[in-house]
């Protein structure tokens, strides 16, 4: 692989101007981009990330980008060393109806030497950019894991106001799964350990149909527990399957629902996994609460 450029577009449900304050303010970046950050929103100033919630987890000596372009409001470009690979990133705001959008424009000057390079860097502005929507939103939690562990997961906590033996029927309902999981009609679930757990989904990445296969039951603790396989969510079938459990726990008049989305081979596989999950949590708690 030569010099290649990745492209990534997240809108987000907040004013530009805020979303651009948060990309250009350095207590801001400390905020939800970095552990720590060093930069000047001017052509020629430092913008010199580093720490444990970078991939890579770059020492302070690493940290060496420079601000190469800066239209006030708009957009800042800016050079970043990834894994010892000189690269240079555009980052755009652009005003839309429902907020703004922004636009990720990562154009690096050779090969990575990690496997899976293109995933790698998609999965990290995935996650970048979802810490940057919820920290603007005000909407939900940013969370900048440790790039240096080597157990990674996902913890996401919600309270339900449902007993849970109404949360455990709403995650293996297809009917009740198509409202809060976005399972298709054609959903269905073998309710049982060693049974299957499909949601029916259909989808295109980078042009190519997945069509991930019936998930596997590992535990199956009536309204306690309930744990899936998981597959790698681009298809991939080289890649390990990961696993994710849902813990309920009575909590006075409702339930404490803690998902654990464990398995993954290295942290930047988090993705935008925390935001999806958080999402959906929520979901089920909204809809739990209706029955």
């Amino acid at each position: 692989m030569t010099a290649w450029t990745h492209d990534f577009t997240l809108p987000i449900m907040a004013p530009a101007d805020r979303i651009f304050r948060a990309l250009t303010t350095p207590s801001e970046l400390a905020t939800w981009f970095a552990e720590h950050v060093e930069m000047e929103p001017r052509v020629g100033g430092p913008f010199r990330f580093w720490g444990k919630h970078t991939v890579g987890a770059p020492s302070e000596a690493e940290a060496d980008g420079k601000v190469i372009a800066f239209t006030p409001g708009r957009s800042i470009g800016f050079t970043w060393r990834v894994l010892g690979v000189p690269s240079t990133v555009t980052l755009t705001v652009v005003p839309d109806e429902n907020g703004a959008r922004v636009a990720v424009k990562h154009e690096l000057s050779g090969p990575l030497d990690q496997p899976r390079p293109k995933e790698l860097i998609d999965d990290w502005w995935r996650f970048a950019t979802g810490n940057l929507m919820v920290y603007t939103m005000e909407h939900g939690a940013v969370m900048r894991p440790d790039f240096a562990d080597s157990h990674p997961e996902i913890r996401v906590v919600t309270y339900v106001k449902a007993p849970p033996s109404t949360v455990f029927r709403a995650l293996i309902d297809p009917a009740l799964l198509r409202q809060w999981m976005g399972a298709t009609e054609h959903a269905a679930v073998d309710a049982r350990e060693g049974g299957t757990w499909d949601l029916g989904w259909r989808y295109k990445v980078d042009g190519k149909e997945v069509a991930p296969p019936p998930h596997r039951i590992l535990e199956f603790v009536e309204n306690e527990r309930f744990t899936i396989e998981w597959p790698d969510w681009r298809g991939d079938v080289s890649m390990p399957k990961q696993r994710v459990t849902w813990q309920l726990a009575p909590d006075g008049d409702g339930t404490t629902v803690s998902l654990i989305h464990a398995g993954f081979t290295r942290t930047v596989d988090l993705s935008d996994y925390p935001f999806g999950w958080g999402h959906f949590n929520s979901e089920l708690g909204r809809v739990a609460a209706t029955l």
